[in-house]
């Protein structure tokens, strides 16, 4: 039975025991059944259900210890509630060491905790990973990094307490209890449900229902409630495997064309393990793949379902569902906001009219007062920048850059011209020069990053910021200039997309001093640009915002107020200078007020994470503007806490107030530092944004201020955007911190995110807006996008202005909170809508943070973003690993991580990366950089370590599978299509007409005595060898003479009717020996012979066709005969079980005494064997009839008499291939010029450079062929050219084959070798199959093939629709050649076996003379396969006797007319039957999907798709690095999904030739799979998508 451990009392007593379960009594389940409807259609409430079902269930369940089993259920439900209540109220009275994590307040921690410790016990298959790819290849990957974190907010400290370590994945739990009966809770949007399966290998899921009941039921609920119930009943061992993804109820009974004798690879290793699987064939496969794949069965669920259904059409019956909004879930119910204004800016007597003017009045009135102090690594002052020297120091540079710059005597710069400034993060001082030094000189500066490599991450969208600006200069420091990289020439290099700047250092030497009379313009604050800062957006695009004089004076001014700024305060700043709240704050502000900056550098808290607090309380400084991270960072150094006060500060100004774990740092530094001297109240969050600055800030306590807010909300609520005080559900719920009052002269008010700007109610979370004197202007150079941001006009319900003021959009999500304090619960950059609800990035971060473990994964570098898959956003979670990490602990890790997202935000995961420490993209100041990792993601450039994909869970929204409708009766069928005016789709290759001279022989071999009679010296072969000479000729007497000589070897020893193997290389022996069976009256079988360097895996398949072809004597060369007998070959199999052996090298010249002749033409001539694509040999019977029939066709078709010559570059083993190397040329008498082809591995260039030399107009090859020229000579043809080889002469080049034409294949050949003179209409394709080897064939008359597009999503329906070309869905098909005379095709339905109308896409049947007459020897299955050869439609014309082909195509008719001048019908193959995917009820074609898998990413060489157990595994060869192995992983399942609607179900990844192809090219999809199974491919890497 199903392997479960439980986890405590509950489960035991919710899980009947099997042995129960099939002790239940039918009217019991009956009861169950109609319950379970009562409740689906709402007539009964869930409590009354429950108890209802308790009492019909009570006698058959165990009672545990006498408890009655409802209450048990309420027992445990309250103390699992009870369990996550202690702490979560009273967040402020905690022991000061646990309160130490950033990213989280207690309350999160616990609630993740208690989130995990809900999930049982349950194994999730682990990825396998090959070892090498475990090795990290750099060096750097093992230096620990600098535990920077996602939005620049890093490190950790241990934790003391770690989580009680809970269980792996489950699948996906309900907040509150599973049960094990309904498991579907109806209208509840995180409801989860089971698949219906039995966990047994190979089981069937049993599903009985009283039909009534089904049709009423909701399609989710009943089935799945009684398949779990039944599952424990199971009847019989089914071997068909278990329907996992089964969203459909019944499993599928599924009619295959019954398989012939099968050549599958036996499984050289076993693992020894406990359970045995059977394959699909009821192979019994023991081994770890079967294992991991019956553990990924068990975990997978079927995907949450929104309870209300609707649809978009997307163009047709696949219908995507759209996620309804659910009728329970929370909605607004407040007033609308109104607008809310910050207190008027006050009048300050003599305030500056503009920051210039106040520069210019503290450098002449204060030049000894500080203005900022600098500090070296050490944290030991370096240089103190006193007011006078700015002031001195600024002119110098103003008049420099104007007056002493100049190109062809015109000044390189005009007022009003941006120049970038490129300054270090530890010289503030040189930056603060520069940027005055621009302002005196009317010059907008813009300071951007300083570039490292040329491979920066983001640097190349700078580049584009700086062009689209105009930059021409670059001001920076003597050190940095020497630290950039330089070119050749001894010049900065020109980085990636940046326009050529020249560099200007601008150190003291290179300044010149003004003339006594020159003085800087010093105006009032006017609108004109004063600066642009940049900033990146979510996508990754850098934009420049543009801040007027003005604007700039204004926020000046509001900050001023707002903190109470006085003249002389001191003020340390741990932000970045350059931008936001550290420009703002400590170069403008503080200039403005004669303020005195003491600014600590990034490199230096990295070193010394307390060095903020010490020059604190050195300085005594008044204000310290800081991130969380840095108060964070400040509590590992606990050590060096003792002797410092902070009880100097009146003001903490904490930058990203607004991010959801600030509150627990500030909760986290008050516990530790309040001990030093720091007054909870002087803690100040305050929310910015590039576009609209400082939006609100915490007053301090001197300002009598209301007292600080803090709000526990659900995130239940948040994700619809509504505001909901959490009250019950202590698990999911984010707790927030105001951000303090509006700006001064400000107006602020709340909007909806998408569509028109309406003003939100007031429980509703918006973005909000903006309207005062001191934001950001516009996006430089981007006015659409300014429009939409610094212009939003927002309006009432009722779509009223609110008024003419435009806003500016913050891009921060929050509401307006109690006391009109200002709270913060995101930011648009990371909003994640998935399935209609909203996510924040930085909520999801902190819930990956607080599952424990720290051991694997580093502390804040975590990248969260979503990615758009098939219509809807979905969740990437991106960590780094750190280097000592093991397997098992990660994959712990990261399955913890899932569950704990999944509860506590109720949204699934899609894909969870780890990789190798130190490799993710890094922002400036560390950090994350998200855009970069999310575009290296998307591009297959990330190269995790680890990878776990949900898809399983999260996609929601694929379509409904097909249910299989009643077939409409054939006969109904031929009514409509007359009615619609459709023809039955069926055509036919024109009249053999009269027979020639030749053609009155009813024996091939007849015609080879004829020839060699009537013209002995007329050549007929010519083989030629790698280096393009002749290596044998014939001609028809020596063909016959050579012939004649095996004849009389055989006659003595074999009767007449004996079978004989033919091992051979390709040449003339092989066609000699043929003839020469057929003269001694054997029936000759053609065998490849084994490879030489590979008899493991040849040799078996020869000794196969040796044995089932009852062949009693093998004819071959002596060299092979060695091979054959030789030591190696024991290895591979039983030497001394082969038949007589004999070689024809040296054979007596003697004539046979007579020819046999062949009493009937019906009788058998030859056998043909050959392994198709399922992998299955097949050997059909080929009568003297049908051979002649077969060479006649072609002779026709082709135009073939002895003058022709044509060239064939095939195998001649079997089918079309064979035809042409050994039957058409005696038949017709054209001489044939053979090129083997595996000489081509040496010469790729053999066959085209023959096809040149002797002019030929007809020549045929496979796709391995034209691949291998398309490979290898891609490159040549020019020096092809220079060799004089000319393939203007070709008229048709068929590719024989046994599969949909290969249309990229042939267009790329036809391309590159259109330099050569081949004609693009030259190259076509044949197609024949195991019951006719040549049912169409290009020829050399008739009208050119043609092409069309077909909608692939109605082929999945067997419907064809056609489309434009480039048409999205749209697949191009060629048409497989023209139908060979005397053959008739239609096209029938595989089912009813009825005829279809034209353009409906069903099985390819044939009529021809040349049919094969059965298969030989399928053992014991004779009967079964009788229908392949000689089956009847079921309607229409009943007398035809057809032959079905096993594969999938449809006829058009088209505009051409052929020879006959009727229209011609075009038949075009779509792919074979045995070898289509049942997914979702929907046919698939392998090839389609691997198409689409090949394009995903550059290192896939080769891709083959097959099903397990109802998963789609996809096998990708990667032909680049083991590294890139698990980048593939995502890829391939995005592509899947987005394009076929399908859920990957494992993906494996293996080195390049590891897929099988047989000797025409096609893929042996069947080996591959046994391959897998039985765990032999030895892969890179294999994810088991949960």
């Amino acid at each position: 039975m199903a392997e479960r451990t439980s986890t405590g009392l509950l489960t035991m007593m919710l899980e009947p025991t099997p042995a129960v379960a099939m002790t239940l009594p039918a009217e019991v389940r009956e009861k169950l059944a109609e319950l379970e409807l009562e409740l689906s259609e709402g007539d009964i409430t869930q409590k009354g259900y429950e108890k209802k079902r308790g009492k019909l269930l009570a006698p058959y369940i165990p009672q545990i210890q006498g408890v009655d089993p409802s209450l048990q259920i309420d027992n445990r439900i309250q103390a699992s509630s009870q369990a996550v209540l202690p702490g979560s109220k009273h967040n402020k009275s905690r022991a000061a060491n646990t309160r130490d994590e950033r990213f989280r307040s207690d309350l999160h921690t616990e609630a993740v905790q208690a989130a995990l410790a809900k999930y049982k016990e349950r194994k999730m298959p682990m990825p396998s990973k090959r070892r090498s790819v475990l090795v990290q290849s750099s060096v750097e990957a093992c230096t620990p990094p600098d535990t920077s974190s996602a939005s620049e907010d890093e490190g950790s400290l241990r934790r003391q307490g770690r989580l009680a370590t809970s269980t792996p994945f489950q699948g996906h739990g309900h907040p509150a209890v599973e049960h094990w009966f309904n498991r579907v809770i109806q209208g509840s949007s995180t409801s989860s449900s089971a698949s219906s399966t039995s966990s047994h290998p190979g089981g069937r899921s049993v599903t009985t229902t009283n039909t009534t009941a089904h049709a009423a039921l909701n399609a989710n609920a009943a089935a799945t409630a009684l398949a779990d119930l039944m599952a424990h009943t199971q009847l019989d061992n089914h071997s068909a495997p278990p329907d996992v993804t089964g969203l459909s109820e019944r499993s599928s009974l599924h009619v295959e064309r019954p398989q012939v004798a099968s050549v599958r690879g036996v499984s050289r290793s076993y693992n020894h393990h406990t359970s045995v699987m059977e394959t699909a064939d009821g192979v019994p496969v023991n081994s770890r793949v079967s294992n991991k794949i019956q553990q990924l069965l068990n975990t997978l669920k079927r995907p949450k379902r929104p309870p209300l259904r609707e649809f978009f059409v997307d163009d047709f019956e696949e219908l995507l569902d759209v996620q309804q909004p659910d009728p329970n879930q929370p909605k607004p119910e407040g007033q609308q906001m109104s607008p809310l204004e910050g207190e008027p800016l006050g009048v300050v007597t003599n305030w500056p009219p503009s920051l210039p003017a106040a520069l210019q009045r503290w450098g002449t009135t204060q030049p000894k007062s500080p203005c900022l102090t600098a500090l070296d690594n050490a944290g030991k002052p370096v240089y103190t920048l006193t007011y006078g020297k700015l002031w001195t120091r600024s002119q110098k540079l103003a008049y420099t850059l104007l007056n002493k710059l100049s190109t062809r005597n015109e000044p390189l710069l005009m007022p009003g011209d941006r120049v970038a400034l490129v300054f270090p993060n530890n010289d503030p001082v040189m930056f603060m020069v520069a940027f005055y030094g621009c302002l005196l000189a009317e010059l907008v500066p813009v300071p951007i990053e300083v570039p490292l490599t040329r491979k920066d991450a983001g640097s190349q969208q700078i580049g584009f910021l700086l062009g689209s600006c105009g930059v021409t200069l670059a001001l920076t420091t003597d050190a940095c200039q020497k630290g950039l990289p330089k070119a050749q020439t001894g010049e900065v290099a020109t980085f990636k997309g940046w326009p050529r700047l020249l560099w200007f250092v601008t150190d003291g030497k290179h300044v010149v001093k003004p003339p006594k009379d020159w003085h800087p313009p010093i105006r009032e604050a006017s609108n004109d640009i004063a600066y642009i800062e940049y900033k990146t957006s979510k996508e990754g695009s850098t934009m420049g915002i543009t801040v007027s004089h003005s604007a700039m004076l204004a926020h000046c001014h509001a900050l001023t107020q707002a903190c109470g700024y006085t003249e002389a305060e001191t003020i340390t700043n741990v932000l970045d200078f350059k931008r936001e709240a550290g420009l703002w704050h400590g170069v403008l502000t503080s200039v403005m007020n004669r303020m005195h900056v003491i600014s600590i550098p990034y490199s230096l808290m990295k070193v010394n994470p307390l060095s903020w607090i010490q020059k604190v309380h050195t300085y005594k400084a008044r204000v310290a503007v800081v991130k969380s991270r840095d108060m964070h960072w400040s509590l590992l150094a606990q050590r060096d806490q003792r002797d410092i006060s902070l009880s100097s500060l009146r003001m903490l100004i904490v930058a990203d107030g607004a991010n959801p774990w600030s509150i627990s740092s500030c909760d986290a530094f008050l516990n530790v530092f309040q001990a030093r001297g720091l007054r909870p109240e002087v803690i100040c969050p305050c929310a910015s944004s590039s576009e609209a600055m400082t939006v609100a800030i915490r007053r301090p306590p001197e300002m009598g201020v209301p007292p600080p807010g803090k709000a526990v909300l659900s995130m239940g609520g948040l994700s619809h955007s509504v505001i909901r005080v959490d009250t019950e559900e202590k698990l999911s719920v984010l707790t927030v911190q105001d951000v303090g009052q509006v700006m001064p002269g400000a107006l602020v008010c709340v909007v909806r995110v998408e569509g028109m700007p309406y003003l939100c109610q007031t429980d509703e979370v918006g973005e909000i807006c903006v309207s005062s004197g001191s934001t950001g202007v516009a996006y430089y150079g981007l006015p659409g996008m300014t429009k939409n941001i610094f212009e939003t006009i927002p309006v009432t319900s009722s779509g009223i202005p609110i008024t003419d003021r435009p806003f500016t959009r913050t891009s921060l999500l929050g509401f307006v909170g109690p006391d009109s304090l200002v709270f913060i619960v995101g930011k648009m950059e990371g909003l994640m809508v998935v399935s209609g609800r909203r996510h924040n990035a930085d909520d999801v971060v902190a819930t990956a943070l607080a599952v424990e473990p720290m051991k694997f994964v580093y502390r804040g570098r975590i990248a969260v973003f979503s990615v758009s898959v098939l219509h809807d956003e979905r969740i990437v979670v991106v960590a780094e690993q750190r280097p000592d990490a093991s397997e098992e602990d990660s994959f712990q890790w990261m399955s913890r991580v899932l569950q704990a997202i999944d509860s506590i935000h109720q949204v699934g995961v899609y894909c969870l990366a780890l990789v190798p420490a130190n490799t993710l993209p890094k922002a400036p100041l560390g950090g994350i950089h998200i855009s970069e990792t999310k575009q290296r993601f998307l591009e297959g450039a990330l190269h995790p370590c680890n990878v776990l994909m949900c898809p399983h869970t999260c996609v929601t929204n694929l379509p409904k599978p097909r249910q299989k409708q009643p077939e409409v009766g054939p006969a109904s069928m031929i009514v409509g299509n007359l009615v619609a005016g459709k023809r039955i789709a069926q055509a036919c290759g024109r009249d053999v007409g009269q027979l020639e001279d030749n053609d009155q022989f009813l024996y091939i071999q007849d015609v080879l005595q004829w020839r060699a009679q009537a013209t002995p010296d007329h050549p007929l072969f010519l083989v030629l060898n790698a280096k393009g000479t002749v290596a044998s000729t014939a001609s028809c007497l020596q063909l016959h003479k050579r012939a004649e000589r095996v004849a009389a070897a055989l006659m003595g020893r074999l009767n007449t009717g004996d079978h004989v193997a033919l091992v051979y290389p390709p040449g003339i022996d092989l066609i000699a020996t043929f003839y020469g069976c057929l003269y001694a009256g054997c029936v000759p079988v053609t065998v490849r012979p084994p490879h030489p360097q590979n008899l493991a895996t040849t040799l078996p398949t020869v000794k196969m066709i040796v044995e089932v072809s009852k062949s009693v004597c093998i004819l071959t060369t002596q060299a092979i005969m060695k091979l054959l007998k030789s030591k190696e070959a024991t290895a591979a199999v039983d030497i001394k079980s082969w038949p007589m052996v004999l070689d024809t090298d040296d054979l007596p010249r003697k004539k046979s005494p007579q020819m046999y002749k062949p009493p009937t033409p019906e009788m058998l001539a030859y056998l043909d064997f050959s392994v198709s694509t399922t992998g299955i040999l097949a050997g059909v019977k080929m009568s003297h009839a049908a051979t002649s029939a077969l060479c006649r066709s072609i002779k026709l078709q082709c135009e073939l008499y002895p003058s022709r010559q044509i060239a064939i570059c095939l195998d001649p083993y079997c089918g079309l291939g064979f035809a042409l190397w050994c039957l058409c040329s005696v038949y017709s008498g054209h001489q044939s010029i053979l090129v083997p082809p595996l000489e081509l591995e040496s010469n790729a260039s053999l066959w085209l450079t023959a096809v040149s030399q002797y002019k030929v107009r007809v020549t045929f090859c496979s796709y391995s062929v034209m691949e291998m020229c398309t490979k290898g000579l891609g490159s040549q043809t020019e020096a092809l050219r220079l060799r004089n080889v000319n393939l203007s002469c070709v008229r048709t080049c068929m590719v024989v084959a046994e599969e949909r034409p290969r249309i990229s294949l042939t267009q790329s050949f036809s391309k590159i070798f259109k330099d050569l003179g081949l004609s693009p209409r030259a190259v076509s394709t044949t197609f024949g199959c195991r019951v006719n080897v040549a049912i169409c064939l290009q020829g050399t008359a008739g009208p050119d093939p043609t092409t069309v597009y077909v909608d692939m999503r109605a082929l999945r329906h067997d419907r064809v629709r056609l489309v434009e070309r480039g048409s999205p869905h749209s697949l191009p098909l060629m048409e497989s050649g023209k139908i060979l005379p005397g053959v008739k095709v239609i096209i029938a339905n595989t089912e009813t076996k009825g005829p279809l109308g034209d353009s409906h896409l069903g099985e390819v049947w044939v009529s021809s003379p040349h049919n094969a007459t059965g298969y030989y020897t399928v053992y014991g299955e004779e009967a079964l396969h009788a229908d392949h050869f000689n089956t009847k439609l079921s309607f229409g014309d009943t007398q035809t006797v057809w032959a079905r082909t096993g594969y999938l195509g449809f006829l058009r008719r088209t505009e051409l007319t052929d020879a006959s001048g009727e229209r011609h019908d075009a038949l075009y193959v779509v792919g074979s039957l045995d070898e289509t995917l049942e997914l979702r009820g929907m046919r698939y074609h392998p090839i389609d999907i691997e198409t689409s898998v090949i394009r995903s990413h550059k290192s896939i060489a080769e891709c083959a798709v097959f099903t397990w157990t109802n998963l789609l595994v996809v096998v990708v060869e990667l032909e680049g690095s083991e590294q890139e192995a698990l980048d593939l992983v995502a890829l391939v399942t995005n592509v899947v999904l987005e394009e076929h609607y399908l859920i990957v179900g494992v993906v494996v990844v293996v080195d390049p030739g590891v897929i099988p192809i047989n000797s025409r090219g096609e893929k042996q999809r069947m080996h591959l799979r046994d391959g897998f199974l039985a765990d032999q491919l030895d892969p890179i890497y294999v994810a088991y998508n949960m």
